[in-house]
């Protein structure tokens, strides 16, 4: 240490990213939350300051002061709706840790997300096969480009034809099924074509591809100035004619009731960042009710977390007999999350104008929730449809998108591999750090339509996560080395051949880093972070990570299993609870 400075202090980085969240979105956070935030504890049993993600950002203490707003926003609620009371709120940093990969801790039967027997539990969701089929699973990838020492992450989304297709190779190649062969075939098309060629065949073809950049060349794009000393999530009023809604009436008889029941919840998202909004709302007792299309594909594993105390139903927005039944639905739901492109539910005729439009005879104001890869413009904006603002909200997106463009994959790959080149870091951090952003924005939302009334939006990006994170710095460089080492220890980094490189994919990378975790923080994978229960539509015991969030005289927990996506029928009467 340099001048007698003392060692870096997890729990000093965890106050200081609060301090920094709270600076970037004091105008967001009522006082009420505020005055919550003075007494929190965060909780490390007996591990103090280890820090356990293979990765130089600081992402345990980011989602942590996330977690930290998220538990004093739920706190002022429940004061609205129980009484005023001084709560002992505390956080556990190894749960927030595990929250940050839920979905690759969760098993359904005893099996993990890597387990190719798993398959026999799932709802086959992966329609066109881009999961599956390992040659198509990596139309979602990073690989050089014919520019030496530039890359590009191609995309296929869900889909994978168009995008092969795109770079000349056929949507199908049977012939081609070892790891290697794929990421090779596919990397040598990739290397015919500039960035910039690539950019431009992108958006021809509305692809989700995106160039690699480093953060400092991000942050002199026009776009990142735009996103540099923004909150990771916005809330403005959508109307503020309609009236104050109080919260429901206690009708627990517990000793400790849960906050949002009684709040219904439209959930309209697939794979992760979505789903995790629904996911932290159901937690604290909201009816979530996931709406998706038979006709959309989707991961199949992740719904076993995603979809964790919710109702799944499947309603073709396209249809009119759907769509009826979807706005009776929305007649009484207090919040609706978009996980979609933005514009794409305005399109079907429920964008957040559109939205109030449907509601406006009952007389009560609705929380409209966007996520989205760049973020969508907010319904204030006033810029051209054709403006450099508008183009990249409307860009489609996902996790490693977010994570290339912001400079995090550049980041994982030179200041913690050692390598020359970007690689995608372990695990979808992003979309849970989103995730956790988005349920603020929501319960935030109901105080202000429970103290003020009206309706709100709010917006959350993984863009705007990974901007947050990145604002955070690294980690000083003897705390990047000592985690290094333990690490490479570990068999993380991997030897000669078989060390990580820039294609390697997020499922191998992942792969590697709970393998390494397991010797370098085995406390994280204890029995004391988990749960289990029955899950009927999956008919199988499904273990999951538990709550980073505990506050006393409230219940922290899901009222009802997880299933599969169209389970259920769409409704909100006849839901069950389990009581505990």
């Amino acid at each position: 240490m340099l001048n007698g400075e003392k060692p870096y202090s997890l729990q000093k980085g965890i106050h200081s990213a609060l301090k920094d969240l709270l600076r970037t979105a004091d105008g967001l956070v009522p006082l009420e939350v505020k005055n919550h935030l003075r007494d929190m504890t965060f909780e490390s049993k007996g591990h103090g300051d280890v820090i356990g993600l293979p990765c130089p950002l600081k992402e345990t203490e980011a989602v942590t002061a996330l977690k930290a707003v998220e538990a004093s926003t739920i706190a002022a609620i429940t004061d609205l709706r129980f009484g005023m009371d001084k709560r002992d709120i505390r956080i556990s940093v190894e749960r927030a840790t595990c929250f940050l990969f839920a979905a690759y801790l969760s098993t359904v039967d005893g099996m993990a997300k890597g387990d190719p027997n798993v398959k026999s539990k799932l709802k086959d969701t992966d329609l066109l096969k881009a999961q599956s089929i390992l040659y198509r699973r990596f139309a979602a990838n990073l690989y050089e480009t014919r520019t030496p020492g530039e890359y590009f992450h191609l995309h296929g989304s869900l889909e994978a034809t168009t995008s092969l297709n795109m770079i000349g190779l056929e949507g199908y190649r049977p012939d081609v099924t070892d790891y290697h062969d794929c990421l090779n075939l596919i990397e040598s098309h990739m290397k015919k074509f500039s960035p910039a060629e690539l950019e431009a065949m992108n958006a021809k073809h509305r692809q989700a591809g995106v160039t690699c950049l480093k953060y400092d060349d991000f942050k002199k794009t026009h776009y990142g100035r735009s996103k540099l000393d923004l909150p990771p999530w916005t809330l403005e009023n959508l109307e503020i004619s309609t009236p104050p809604v109080p919260f429901p009436a206690r009708s627990s008889t517990t000793n400790k009731p849960q906050p949002l029941a009684g709040i219904r919840v439209l959930e309209l998202c697939r794979i992760i960042a979505g789903p995790v909004i629904g996911r932290t709302l159901a937690e604290y007792g909201a009816d979530v009710l996931k709406v998706t299309a038979p006709h959309l594909s989707d991961v199949p594993f992740f719904q076993v977390d995603g979809n964790m105390g919710k109702h799944a139903t499947e309603l073709n927005l396209r249809d009119p007999n759907s769509r009826q039944v979807f706005e009776s639905l929305l007649q009484t739901a207090d919040i609706l999350v978009d996980g979609y492109r933005p514009g794409s539910l305005t399109r079907l005729g429920y964008g957040p104008s559109q939205i109030l439009q449907l509601i406006q005879s009952r007389n009560k104001g609705i929380i409209y929730i966007s996520e989205s890869c760049f973020g969508a413009l907010p319904p204030s904006s006033n810029e051209a449809p054709d403006s450099e603002a508008s183009q990249w909200s409307q860009r489609p997106g996902w996790q490693q998108i977010a994570d290339c463009v912001t400079g995090v994959a550049w980041t994982q790959g030179t200041e913690f591999l050692d390598l020359e080149g970007p690689v995608i870091p372990p695990f979808p951090m992003s979309d849970y750090g989103t995730g956790c952003a988005g349920a603020i924005a929501a319960l935030t939302g109901l105080y202000k339509r429970a103290t003020e009334g009206g309706s709100w939006w709010g917006g959350v990006s993984l863009v705007g996560y990974n901007v947050y994170l990145l604002s955070l710095g690294l980690y000083p460089p003897e705390v990047v080395d000592d985690l290094k080492s333990r690490f490479r220890d570990a068999g993380f980094y991997g030897k000669g051949e078989g060390g990580l490189r820039h294609s390697d994919s997020v499922d191998e990378v992942g792969k590697r880093a709970l393998s390494a975790m397991k010797q370098v923080r085995p406390e994280l994978f204890a029995k004391e972070n988990f749960d289990e229960a029955w899950s009927q539509g999956f008919g199988a015991k499904v273990r999951y990570a538990k709550s980073a969030v505990d506050i006393a005289g409230i219940r922290v927990g899901f009222s009802r299993g997880t299933r599969p996506n169209g389970t259920d029928e769409a409704g909100w009467d006849g839901w069950e609870v389990e009581t505990r």
